[in-house]
């Protein structure tokens, strides 16, 4: 492990110089003073302006791209305990715009938004149903009139237009997060435009937005996982607002919203002395945080923040016993409760965890997933500031109850207090965090999550960079005594046990008339900032014959990338086989990971993996089959003669597969009660191609009760002897790499053939149906879809744009539409799937995650936009902008270039698709849009499916859409009823 030491090292670096590893230094450039700390890989500078604002850059030149975050170091717990919700509400309030934009004439607005916030106060007051529900039509009125004043998302217009993506936010428990990827040479825009929108808050469009609001908390109310989380924080928290308050808020404080609360909850945290910007990418140290200063420096500080206070929990002196009923499979939670982020018991949590779990060669991976004692087990920490808790987690296998699950994980905690694991683990454990960290160091988005970590942690950024440090010096001993100590009985367990939640709530609906999207007006803000000159990017394509290698060996070809920044490696075995074509193959190569060689059992195997720094993983898709193989490059001749052996001579394990079997079975049981794989696997297939179809195309239970370790063994070897390419992406050159495969790749003198290619037909669109399946839910999920034609790479471009116009983001016609003016779903998206290869067909799709009182009116509006294309000339440019800006700035790199090269292939093109979309998409106009969507969209017949509880569906409305039919889970899955399968 060497290579890698030696790169993260703060040691090397001492010996090097006479800086002290992990010294902050403070240096002056300019105007400003930075803090930096030698030996950081990300060379992170930390300013502080003079009004508090703490912003951390790195730069990295991957791509002339930037990731950036705005972090507001306050969340949930910071709530008021009378209007709980209210950071999260806050968030969704922050992208409607301030006085300079969002508004038409926002001196007359104000006017209605001061009624507005007036009338919801006097809203929270009514208790009477019926006088609120007439206050309400109220305020609606009033609404629709200050929405004639509004530009709604505007904001999320302006991104778009200077190329931005990942737009999004998030508030948790410590924080509130914005987020969002720009290109390098927009940073000045990027700027002006949220330094205008943090300093200012306008609270309108409020009461769509709630609805949005309402329908996220139905969607928790669903969520079986949510409920079980809830617990946990409720039950080891009873001081702490971890436990006493929910994100989301409560239902009874959501239907009394107080935007005057909002405002005070805005005007205390969101103050530059209590927020960190936090960028990584290419840019210029100096010019960024000149500009940061520039359009930021000015706003005010809050001198007096009030500091977060609470009271100690208590000792837990015995197990805390708690159940959350509900329709998904059962599983269990078991969690202890420590000190927060920044302690020394962080740091011991992390090392037990990752000593019990970590994928590979843990307690728990080989105790207990290796040797299929349960379905699935593990944990993992949940860091907040304040407190971390340790949460263990497992599902049961068929017969298996979720006590006994609970002793099993208690059974593996044991081993750790009495030192029953070996002594390279803890080695082999901080290599696997020194690893992570090289990875992470590859993707802007998490260069700048450490920098965010390290502000909302409230720790500095040298500490910060010694948590691997700080852990490699923790011994066997420590780790003894930390979990003879603090792993007894002082844990809550939840178990999610399967029924109907005898507590189950709902949001109702409020009556909303439709607000205008005024879609083609725009503020004297967005024309002085999108008029502004920036100095544009060219864009850069692939070259297939320059940027990749392709070579034979031993009659295999070889498509190689060279790995310039690290000494990370990927090997990855390709074969064009899959499900499709024989669907024991995928039982064949999920058997591969419980099987060893006839000198190394399966958990031996593993174990020699971890401690080499390496890891292999294998899959299949419907049309191919992947065996990977990563990690350190200096070990991969190790690694590879592993691999190998167990390539050619798998030991049959009859015993292993049965219990592979077993848990198989178990899975099915369990896919059969997650709504999920229900609409998007069962139901959504089902529509498309009836009930023979890829997903339906496995081993029924019959017949994997009848599958021999010894036939999945001698699949697995016939692996090496088909036809295959070999993917390389590391820091070796070609002829290395060569030299390499010729000595440890063994395949067969002669291949056998690939079994022909399987391809499924989508069914006839002649006629329109709607199926569906009962489910215990609040809300409905609707999917509808319709098969066009093979794949014609002429109209990529005008896919393309009709995505981004249509359902690209928040700035879409359908989230304007259906979220932004009617507050009809949460969730809304649509798009034309083109087809990924010239096998197969485009998909013409939509979906909306709706509460059930509102199908009729969000499938009227979906329906609606697909036949008669809403027309936005500032939208339309808006979508021109943002891919043109996209594929200027985008940068296909690393492993990516390989990937892209495959995908190209399977669609019978030897270039790089994005440069027909760039050279056509620039002088298109809404006409040649139209056309498209005239000739692929309108008129389409659409099969419609629905996941939803059959009680709240309006199946009277679903038979307009076409022939409904219930369907079973027997019929959706294919593969028979698992309840009834018995093992040998």
């Amino acid at each position: 492990m060497k290579k890698l030491f030696t790169l993260l090292s703060i040691a090397f670096l001492a010996a090097c110089s006479s800086e002290k590893p992990f010294e902050t230094k403070t240096i002056t450039s300019g105007k400003y003073s930075y803090q930096t700390v030698v030996g950081d890989p990300m060379k992170a500078r930390i300013y502080e302006l003079e009004n508090g604002l703490k912003v951390y850059l790195s730069d990295y030149k991957n791509e002339p791209r930037l990731h950036a975050y705005i972090a507001v170091a306050a969340g949930g717990k910071n709530d008021p305990a009378e209007n709980t919700g209210l950071a999260h509400y806050l968030e969704h309030m922050m992208f409607k715009g301030t006085e300079d934009f969002g508004t038409m004439d926002f001196e007359t607005e104000k006017i209605y938004l001061d009624s507005i916030e007036a009338m919801f106060n006097t809203y929270a007051t009514l208790t009477d149903p019926e006088e609120r529900k007439a206050f309400y039509a109220q305020i609606d009125a009033v609404s629709n009139e200050a929405a004639k004043y509004a530009i709604p998302n505007e904001f999320d217009k302006m991104i778009a237009a200077i190329g931005g993506k990942s737009l999004n936010a998030y508030t948790s428990k410590d924080e509130t997060v914005y987020t969002v990827d720009i290109p390098a040479n927009e940073i000045g825009r990027f700027l002006e435009l949220e330094g205008n929108r943090f300093k200012t808050i306008t609270n309108r469009l409020f009461h769509t937005e709630l609805e949005a609001v309402y329908e996220e908390k139905n969607q928790s109310l669903d969520s079986d996982g949510s409920k079980m989380y809830n617990t946990v924080l409720q039950s080891l928290f009873k001081n702490h607002t971890y436990g006493t308050q929910l994100i989301i808020g409560t239902i009874e404080h959501l239907k009394n919203p107080s935007v005057t609360a909002i405002k005070e909850f805005y005007d205390t945290y969101y103050r530059p002395n209590n927020v960190a910007i936090c960028i990584s990418g290419d840019l210029d140290y100096d010019k960024t945080i000149a500009l940061i200063d520039e359009y930021f420096g000015t706003w005010e500080a809050n001198e007096s923040l009030p500091e977060f206070k609470y009271e100690k929990e208590d000792p837990i002196t015995e197990p805390i016993v708690k159940e959350v009923v509900g329709p998904s499979a059962e599983r269990l939670y078991l969690s202890y409760r420590f000190a927060g982020e920044g302690t020394q018991d962080q740091l011991l949590v992390s090392m037990t965890d990752m000593i019990l779990s970590n994928s590979t060669a843990g307690l728990i991976d080989l105790n207990l997933n290796q040797q299929q004692q349960v379905l699935n087990a593990g944990c993992s920490p949940w860091k907040m500031n304040d407190y971390t808790v340790h949460t263990f987690y497992g599902t049961p296998k068929q017969n298996q109850t979720l006590e006994e699950v609970k002793s099993l994980l208690l059974g593996q905690i044991e081993k750790v207090k009495k030192g029953e694991f070996e002594d390279w683990l803890m080695p082999a454990v901080i290599a696997d965090f020194k690893k992570s960290k090289m990875q992470e160091l590859e993707a802007n988005s998490s260069r700048a999550a450490q920098m965010l970590n390290a502000f909302t942690t409230n720790r500095n950024w040298s500490e910060y960079l010694q948590d691997i440090d700080r852990m490699e010096r923790i011994t066997k001993e420590q780790i003894m005594t930390f979990a003879q100590e603090n792993y007894n009985d002082n844990y809550v367990v939840v178990y999610k046990r399967l029924g109907e939640d005898p507590n189950k709530q709902k949001v109702e609906k409020p009556l909303i008339t439709k607000v205008p999207l005024n879609k083609d007006e725009k503020s004297e803000f967005q024309e002085a900032l999108l008029s502004k000159p920036v100095e544009k990017l060219q864009p850069v394509f692939i070259n297939f014959e320059e940027d990749i290698d392709k070579f034979k060996v031993k009659g295999l070809e070889v498509i190689s990338k060279k790995n310039n920044e690290n000494e990370l490696f990927q090997l990855v075995y390709l074969l064009d086989v899959g499900s499709n074509e024989d669907p024991k193959l995928e039982n064949a190569v999920q058997y591969l990971e419980y099987i060893g060689t006839g000198d190394l059992s399966a958990e031996d195997f593993k174990k020699e993996l971890y401690k080499l720094g390496c890891d292999f993983s294998v899959g299949t898709s419907n049309d191919r089959t992947y065996i990977t193989l990563s990690g350190l490059d200096e070990k991969m001749e190790a690694a590879t003669a592993l691999f190998e052996a167990l390539l050619a001579a798998p030991a049959a394990d009859q015993a292993a597969l049965e219990k592979l079997i077993d848990r198989k079975l178990q899975s099915r049981t369990n896919a059969k009660k997650n709504k999920n794989q229900i609409l998007w696997n069962g139901l959504y297939n089902y529509s498309k191609y009836g009930p023979s179809n890829p997903f339906t195309n496995v081993l029924s239970n019959a017949e994997l009760t009848q599958l021999e370790a010894t036939d999945l063994v001698e699949i697995i070897k016939t692996i090496p002897k088909m036809p295959h390419r070999v993917l390389y992406y590391g820091p070796r050159k070609a002829e290395d790499l060569k030299s390499f495969l010729e000595s440890y790749h063994k395949v067969s003198d002669e291949f056998i053939p690939l079994p022909e290619r399987v391809v499924f037909e989508p069914m006839s669109n002649e006629s329109q149906k709607v199926y569906w399946t009962d489910y215990d839910m609040v809300q409905s999920e609707i999917v509808l879809s319709a098969t066009g034609g093979a794949y014609r790479p002429e109209i990529t471009p005008d896919i393309a744009l009709f995505n981004e116009y249509f359902g690209g983001g928040m700035n879409s016609v359908v989230f304007q539409e259906i979220r932004e003016a009617q507050g009809l779903a949460y969730s809304a998206a649509s798009g034309y799937a083109q087809a990924s290869s010239k096998e197969k067909s485009d998909v013409l799709w939509a979906y909306l995650g709706v509460q059930a009182d509102k199908q009729p009116e969000a499938l009227a509006a979906m329906r609606g936009l697909l036949d008669e294309l809403p027309k936005s000339e500032i939208g339309f440019e808006i979508s021109k902008d943002a891919i043109l800006n996209q594929l200027e700035s985008e940068r296909i790199t690393r492993a990516d270039v390989i990937w892209s090269y495959l995908d190209a292939e399977k669609k019978g093109v030897d270039y790089d698709l994005r440069k027909d979309i760039y050279n056509k998409v620039k002088d298109m106009t809404f006409d040649d849009l139209q056309a498209f969507h005239a000739e692929y969209i309108k008129g389409q017949p659409l099969n419609t499916v629905l996941v939803g509880n059959k009680d709240f569906i309006n199946f009277k409305d679903l038979e307009q859409y076409g022939e409904v039919s219930e369907l079973s889970l027997d019929e959706i899955f294919g593969y028979g009823d698992t309840e009834t399968i018995d093992m040998r």
